[in-house]
């Protein structure tokens, strides 16, 4: 009966046990990256816009003029003219009220601007999916910070836990004192207000886990009840070029490709063109019911002489352009920058977790001797309360600087924009 009862009860946790591939998951399905997905789709509709300028557009067309005198439905030959003129039994295609009903289309057969304006909508559709995936990254590397964090302040709850298991035992031995007359009331007290200050101190990390708790849910969807254990499956894949820098490099090679096709719209460009008429009227000489078909195809070359528009879309381009260059510049200064210091940091932060294990294992063994010199009066309870409070600031600073390091693992991976789905388990 027993364990069935204990099936029952952890079954709904073995449920809901989280792994960090279900954060990264549900990351996917969250607003912020369906945003992205959409600007990668808005930038693919713009290119498939520009190469639709490639294609024919055909139009159809149905409309009724009337006129205040008889007027042509279509050019007639004078050598077709002259007869009907002298018969007058011949409708001629003259007419005040003409109905019409046809067919037009226009073609490019070169335009140089079109394809320099092509290849940049695909520049843009590049740096849009680069975008898309720097900042499903800078996500990830918020949650594994968020959970990293939570980590630390599930240790650091379980340390006050201990020293507030450890006061507790202090308490009653002291009362015992106390009661006897060994000890004055006054320890009491402190231990008492020691016990107080655990508790606020548990509440305020409660506080901090809720905020870590929702921001992770508020990106994954996932509600988690404690952290998710992690530990690094490879190291981060260093390179020479930076990753995080993809889009915005994108993006100055696009401007640069527009300022291009700006100066190519004064280039000759070479059009076909081509209509088909059917109009039908009354012939204005007889009254006689009369239709007629027209039709042409023909090839253009048309050149631009001037146009100051087209001016300053240079100028607007080459200023854009330029802004990119600059804000790529500063960008990967600052990218290069923290890259030097996170190396930097790294060694640093692995010699600390180190030292702040063997000063934990100190701090406890020092703390073991002033309980046993407090209890025989040798040792004043504000001492033995500092040798409490130093062992948890030490596990503390532990749990704080493996939280550090988590972050700034990530910060690299996003840096160089490295998979941090196989980088972390």
């Amino acid at each position: 009966m027993l364990k069935r009862s204990l099936l029952l009860s952890t079954l709904p946790l073995l449920l809901h046990a989280y792994t960090m591939q279900d954060l990264f998951d549900g990351l996917k399905t969250d607003a912020a990256t369906k945003l992205d997905l959409m600007s990668v789709k808005k930038a693919e509709v713009s290119r498939a816009l520009v190469k639709a300028k490639l294609y024919p557009q055909v139009n159809i067309f149905a409309k009724y003029d009337n006129y205040n005198t008889p007027t042509g439905m279509v050019p007639v030959p004078p050598n077709q003219l002259l007869p009907m003129v002298q018969d007058p039994s011949v409708a001629q295609p003259f007419s005040e009220n003409i109905y019409r009903a046809g067919a037009q289309f226009t073609m490019p057969i070169f335009s140089k601007s079109l394809y320099s304006m092509m290849d940049k909508a695909q520049l843009m559709q590049k740096s849009a999916k680069a975008k898309k995936r720097i900042n499903l990254l800078k996500n990830e590397a918020t949650i594994v910070s968020s959970n990293a964090n939570l980590l630390y302040l599930e240790a650091l709850q379980k340390a006050l836990q201990a020293k507030k298991r450890s006061l507790k035992e202090t308490d009653k031995t002291i009362t015992l004192k106390v009661h006897s007359g060994r000890m004055a009331g006054a320890a009491l007290y402190k231990i008492e207000d020691g016990l107080n200050q655990v508790t606020i101190t548990q509440n305020n990390i409660k506080l901090q886990k809720e905020q870590l708790i929702n921001r992770i849910r508020t990106l994954t969807g996932i509600n988690l009840s404690h952290a998710i254990k992690m530990q690094a499956q490879r190291d981060i894949q260093r390179s020479n070029t930076l990753g995080a820098l993809k889009p915005l490099k994108y993006k100055v090679k696009a401007r640069k490709l527009d300022i291009k096709a700006q100066k190519e719209k004064r280039y000759p460009s070479l059009g076909a063109y081509g209509s088909y008429t059917y109009a039908k009227a009354d012939a204005y000489n007889n009254d006689k019911n009369v239709h007629e078909t027209y039709g042409n195809v023909g090839v253009a070359l048309t050149m631009p002489l001037l146009s100051m528009d087209t001016n300053k879309a240079i100028q607007k381009s080459k200023v854009e352009a330029l802004s990119d260059e600059v804000a790529l510049q500063k960008l990967s200064e600052e990218l290069h920058s923290k890259a030097i210091m996170i190396e930097q940091t790294l060694p640093l932060l692995e010699s600390s977790i180190t030292l702040y294990q063997k000063s934990i294992k100190n701090k406890k063994r020092l703390l073991s001797i002033a309980k046993t010199n407090y209890k025989s009066g040798r040792l004043s309870t504000e001492e033995y309360l500092r040798y409490e409070d130093e062992v948890v600031s030490s596990e503390a600073a532990l749990y704080q600087a493996r939280a550090k390091k988590w972050q700034t693992l990530m910060e690299l991976a996003v840096i160089y924009a490295d998979n941090i789905e196989e980088i972390i388990q």
